[in-house]
């Protein structure tokens, strides 16, 4: 889902509690799964250098027990001894800092980055190199500092400023309680430039301006950027493309776009500025078409008109040609795009999910267009560095080489559905009989704008591992998702809940007509728009023996006055709700709330910023007084993405526990 504020009502007082569950022996080896999940090491961010011979990475650290800590540490190898360690380049000792974006210099000698280390209640920009040099501290700058970018010629460094900020936002974070007189405080991201050889600084972009993402033009006279006045946490959905002189200066708006942009990059020749534009739910989650506008400004050409996929990510390798990454069908897809000609050459595509440092797939390339890194992994192995030739990379690590999945195989499934082409995932049971009739359980993604990719699970609500206590798990990409083009990605636009839920149900009944599946125990559960479409399917069909909703959506028309960040409606509704109150209505799970009979546990954190308690209360609350099973956790101190992992097992055992008593037992008492 999105950003939202936290409005909780005073019984939520009552409500906040963690009484742990009760670890039965049926569900212990689920809790053994959830540990060996979290110990898995993994990557946030994977850069190669410009001459494609060496590779940094970011890495998340663990505890002395094991368990992952919230900090990283940043690691560089040479690609020509596949057999060298890792050398870590830091200025933190243990495990106790947060170092992050890596960026190397055009020469390929030296890597910038951002670390906290010094603890001086801001991080600051670090200068060294891959040979394990002292850093040097470059800024003294006041506040958060992310995704330094060098200048062509190597002198100076640009980077996001926050003053004041010692944190980036994270709408997945826990937001704090708002309370005395509520006001809009505005801490603007701007774009401060740093000169290498003296650590000079100067913050360049306007006061009243929030800059979200900025590429350099290959002289270094400008900026192309993306960026909106006012809030940041509000104003990305309707964020411009501009240009602003290196030097500083006013900025010119080149296009306004009807809906989001993102990843603006600068042609080699200086003549046009490439972008990444369709529907977006999510500031991180990048899909859509490419468009190249010229530099000047104009209208921007679609270059990708028609794409079966969605781009996630793009880099220039000539001046006619785009470098692209593709969600294609839940797999991704390497493409090479002629500006020109609009012809799109297929560079690779596979079982493998990329991904360098988004959400969505996206990789870190070298010079000469062809040599790559990324963070490769699937449903059958972890995370691991990958480089090399695109489609001929080798591992640049192996700490994962002893991780099997937790999981039986898994099927991309297709089916059709009105005019759409569908695609889905089914994991099936861990110890498979086809002679046997299973449970099966729906899981929708979040989103909506997402995509259930091949990625090895990494979310904390893991309905996966229900494959280990015998279920099929189906994983749908319904319309409203990307991996099929911007039409489909569009197609729920005032439609939440229609389109998208029979898109599931008839992947549902496709799934059940090929393998043996018991029609009478089927469940769903999500989390975000994952969490209303389960709320919104158990009002409008009884198919589903069991649900579990987390940090669902109840009633469009109070949400949209719960959050700071309404713009992200107003492309999915056309309206605000004070415009069009019956458009929002049409897709409120309250509006047939009188319709559900199937037992629904409800969960979400206390301070979630994205889908507000309220939201969850209002659903539970009404399920009590239709007397229909139900049971709600709030979990005390989480936001959206749980980070306790007590409350990460906790509500994992409480899913599947609440499934296993309605499907498992079910069957046996049938029996």
């Amino acid at each position: 889902m999105n950003r939202t504020s936290v409005v909780l009502c005073a019984i939520f007082s009552l409500m906040i509690y963690l009484a742990a569950l009760p670890v039965r022996a049926e569900l212990s080896d689920v809790a053994a799964a959830i540990d060996a999940l979290s110990k898995v090491r993994d990557f946030e961010q994977v850069a190669i250098s410009p001459d494609g011979a060496q590779v940094a990475w970011v890495e998340l650290l663990h505890d002395a027990s094991g368990a992952p800590s919230r900090n990283t540490a940043i690691y560089c190898k040479s690609r020509s001894d596949a057999a060298a360690h890792p050398k870590r380049i830091t200025i933190a000792r243990g495990n106790n800092a947060k170092e992050h974006d890596i960026a190397w210099s055009p020469d390929s000698r030296q890597i910038v980055f951002v670390s906290d280390a010094e603890k001086t209640g801001a991080p600051h920009l670090y200068l060294t190199d891959c040979l394990g040099s002292k850093p040097k501290r470059l800024s003294s700058l006041a506040g958060y500092l992310d995704g330094p970018r060098w200048s062509p010629d190597g002198k100076k460094i640009a980077v996001l400023f926050t003053e004041g900020a010692s944190a980036g936002s994270d709408p997945l974070e826990a937001s704090p309680s708002r309370v005395g007189e509520l006001d809009e405080q505005i801490a603007e991201q701007r774009i401060a430039v740093v000169t290498v050889a003296t650590s000079e600084t100067k913050v360049i972009s306007p006061t009243d301006m929030y800059v979200y993402e900025f590429d350099w033009a290959p002289n270094g006279s400008a900026f192309a950027l993306t960026s909106a006045p006012g809030s940041g946490e509000n104003n990305w959905w309707i964020a411009q493309l501009y240009t602003l002189p290196s030097a500083g200066g006013k900025m010119k708006s080149i296009y306004k776009p009807p809906l989001q942009i993102a990843i603006p990059r600068w042609s080699p020749d200086g003549k046009s500025i490439a972008f990444i534009s369709g529907l977006m739910s999510d500031e991180v989650s990048t899909g859509g078409d490419l468009f190249v506008i010229d530099a000047s400004g104009g209208e921007p050409r679609n270059v990708t008109p028609g794409l079966r996929g969605s781009a996630s990510w793009l880099a220039w390798t000539s001046p006619a040609q785009i470098l692209s990454v593709q969600d294609s069908q839940g797999k991704s897809a390497v493409t090479r795009v002629d500006i020109g000609t609009g012809k799109i050459e297929d560079l690779w595509s596979g079982d493998d999910f990329l991904n360098a440092n988004m959400w969505m797939g996206s990789l870190s390339v070298a010079n000469d267009g062809m040599t790559v890194a990324a963070v490769s992994s699937s449903f059958t192995h972890p995370p691991e560095i990958v480089a090399g030739p695109i489609g001929a990379w080798k591992l640049q690590t192996s700490g994962n080489s002893s991780v099997r999945p937790l999981w039986g195989k898994t099927e991309s499934v297709a089916w059709k559905n009105d005019r759409y082409d569908v695609q889905g995932w089914l994991v099936f049971p861990i110890d498979y009989d086809p002679a046997k009739k299973y449970p099966l359980v729906v899981d929708v993604h979040g989103g909506p704008a997402s995509v259930l990719t091949t990625a090895w699970p990494k979310h904390f609500y893991q309905p996966i591992l229900l494959s280990g206590q015998g279920y099929f798990v189906f994983f749908p990409n319904p319309r409203g998702s990307y991996g099929q083009g911007e039409e489909f990605t569009q197609a729920n636009v005032k439609d939440f809940g229609y389109g998208d839920l029979n898109d599931i149900l008839r992947g549902l009944d496709m799934v059940i007509s090929k393998y043996p599946i018991d029609p009478g125990r089927l469940g769903i559960t999500g989390w975000s728009y994952g969490g209303f479409l389960t709320m919104w399917a158990v009002t409008q069909t009884n198919r589903f023996a069991a649900a579990v909703a987390g940090a669902g959506i109840m009633n469009w028309q109070s949400y949209y006055g719960q959050n700071e960040i309404d713009q992200w409606m107003i492309p999915y509704f056309g309206a605000s709700v004070y415009d069009d109150p019956a458009v929002y209505a049409r897709s409120s799970p309250v509006t047939f709330i009188k319709n559900v009979k199937t037992p629904t546990l409800v969960v979400v954190g206390q301070y979630d910023a994205e889908c507000p308690p309220p939201q969850s209360f209002e659903f539970w609350h009404a399920l009590k007084t239709l007397h229909v099973p139900t049971s709600m956790v709030v979990y005390a101190g989480e936001g959206h993405q749980f980070q306790a992992p007590r409350n990460r097992l906790d509500v994992n055992l409480r899913m599947i526990d609440w499934f296993n008593q309605r499907l498992v037992q079910r069957d046996a008492k049938a029996k």
